[in-house]
């Protein structure tokens, strides 16, 4: 089963990523760039971005390398294991780029790191998704 490929456009459009802010920014050939401004709506009880924020924006940018969506696959995320290393506050560009790792018939493995605006790690982890 294949959907229509995904191109920086069409995923800039998806109302959940422009209600977050998230936007991609690059599509290569085993990886994909996305960005977030931490802002108020991204804030924690604590003030700082939401754990979920950073989830999401690990997940998400999953989906992006070439091989995946871009080319038209669809697919689910079917493992989501997220290691926060340090907060993130309001103001910071958080910079997540995924790296496919494995690509088989039926999944794919990814690793995803989340940097601040000084390149300083603020989260890493891997993503399993599922062909479908």
């Amino acid at each position: 089963m294949t959907t229509s490929p995904a191109t920086i456009e069409s995923v800039n459009a998806i109302s959940m990523l422009k209600t977050l802010n998230i936007k991609l920014k690059e599509i290569g050939d085993t990886f994909a760039v996305m960005e977030v401004v931490v802002s108020d709506i991204h804030k924690n009880y604590f003030g700082g971005a939401h754990g979920g924020l950073i989830a999401t924006l690990a997940d998400t940018v999953s989906f992006f390398p070439k091989p995946l969506l871009p080319s038209g696959k669809n697919c689910t995320t079917t493992n989501l294991n997220v290691n926060f290393v340090r907060p993130a506050t309001a103001g910071e560009t958080l910079t997540a780029r995924s790296v496919l790792t494995h690509m088989g018939r039926r999944m794919a493995t990814l690793n995803v790191e989340i940097k601040n605006g000084e390149g300083k790690l603020v989260a890493h982890g891997t993503t399993t998704l599922m062909f479908i």
